[in-house]
């Protein structure tokens, strides 16, 4: 999806409409931006719990006060609405402000954490502390997978909305390249490690970092606040890179002349309030079987169209114009490509009893109780959707003729891209 961005310079919405069609790209920004909106609360969760336990740094009674948490999540709301009014400038100074904090703040981390469980030998031979009961590793392995790759396929949608403003695709690759699988790999790397040092110093995996800073730095009031300083700053950049600039271009994709950027964000902000991120928040079971998987399959599906749509039948070739038009090429049928929403209907259908049932059941019991053979498939998420979802599509699209190459290229980059 980068590829699109950068030789096209269309942002994610854009680009969408070559598959989906004029109108029916709408359905696929819309179910990346309500996704996106439901992060956002949640990362905005995590924030205002930072600032209520600076809080209760600065001021000892804090815990007392009725609503505690709820005020300083209002309150960090508001803090990113601020930001959010800048626009993409706004955007752009705060990454850039916040990038050396983190790091510094997740290498002290890892630095207390193989300290305090004896070295990286010791903390990384901890045994697992997962309570699944006898779920065999592959019941395990795949939901988790599923989990982990579908926290990244919102990024990988919407990747277009910032290569767009890359200069060639080289620069977008290495960017990539260097910025995103290093990165994750580090930090995952220090939360893993964290989280066991966590289990042989306390005896109990502490996997919230405001939990575990707030215990160890109780009575160290000066460093809890630069703590919880940094956790915040962390949550904010976040949001804004993941969860406000790609929303804020789909919901203002919707009707251009009276949404802007600043307020697509607003509303993204606004979403978020009512997505209930505590409730996510405070269940794992919820929040990696029924959040993570079940979000993953539908964008997986809606990924695995455009995948096909551009690199297989159009062959990277777009007409630019024609993206802009409610008449031209892309206009399909009223505006819709049924093919396309057909495809992801096929996708998405088969693992719908195992998201019910994920959903509807307490813990990771939805998952790994006696599932039948449909409800499994929904335990391989956006890998079985994606895989349903691609074929379908390239299926009846060659069955019925609908993906037509523009004659000329029409692109920023011809020669190159």
């Amino acid at each position: 999806n980068a590829h699109a961005g950068t030789k096209w310079g269309v942002p994610f919405p854009v680009f969408v409409r070559a598959s989906f069609g004029v109108r029916g790209a709408n359905f696929a920004a819309i179910a990346r931006a309500l996704v996106a909106c439901g992060w956002f609360g949640i990362q905005t969760w995590i924030g205002g719990l930072a600032l209520s336990s600076l809080m209760g740094a600065v001021w000892g009674g804090w815990g007392e006060v009725p609503g505690n948490t709820a005020i300083t999540f209002m309150v960090f709301w508001l803090i990113q609405v601020v930001i959010i009014w800048f626009g993409v400038e706004g955007v752009k100074w705060f990454e850039a402000f916040s990038a050396p904090l983190l790091i510094a703040g997740s290498l002290a981390l890892l630095a207390w954490g193989v300290s305090a469980g004896g070295g990286f030998g010791n903390v990384l031979s901890t045994s697992s502390q997962l309570q699944t009961g006898n779920a065999p590793f592959w019941a395990l392995f795949w939901p988790s997978l599923a989990a982990n790759v579908g926290y990244w396929i919102t990024v990988s949608l919407n990747i277009p909305d910032f290569t767009r403003y890359s200069q060639s695709q080289r620069s977008q690759v290495v960017g990539q390249a260097i910025g995103l699988p290093l990165t994750m790999t580090a930090f995952s790397f220090i939360g893993i490690a964290v989280t066991a040092a966590t289990i042989v110093v306390f005896d109990e995996a502490i996997w919230d970092p405001v939990a575990l800073i707030t215990t160890l730095l109780t009575d160290l009031p000066i460093l809890l606040i630069i703590a919880m300083i940094v956790i915040a700053i962390a949550q904010i950049s976040t949001n804004m890179a993941a969860n406000v600039v790609s929303p804020s271009f789909d919901f203002s994709n919707l009707a251009p002349k009276y949404i802007s950027f600043r307020m697509g964000g607003i509303i993204t902000a606004l979403l978020g309030i009512v997505s209930f991120p505590w409730v996510l928040f405070n269940n794992v079971g919820a929040y990696i079987f029924t959040w993570l998987v079940g979000y993953g399959s539908l964008l997986g599906a809606i990924g695995a169209v455009m995948i096909v749509d551009y690199w297989i039948l159009r062959k990277r070739h777009l007409d630019l114009a024609d993206l802009y038009k409610h008449d031209g090429r892309y206009a399909y049928s009223g505006g819709w490509n049924w093919r396309a929403i057909a495809a992801v209907v096929v996708g998405v259908g088969p693992v719908l009893p195992g998201f019910i049932k994920a959903a509807t059941t307490p813990g990771f019991a939805g998952v790994f109780e006696n599932p039948t053979f449909v409800e499994s498939l929904y335990n391989y998420g956006l890998f079985f959707t994606f895989l349903v979802a691609g074929i379908a599509y390239l299926i009846l699209t060659l069955a019925t003729g609908g993906a037509t190459e523009p004659t000329r290229e029409t692109g920023r980059e011809p020669e190159t891209a």
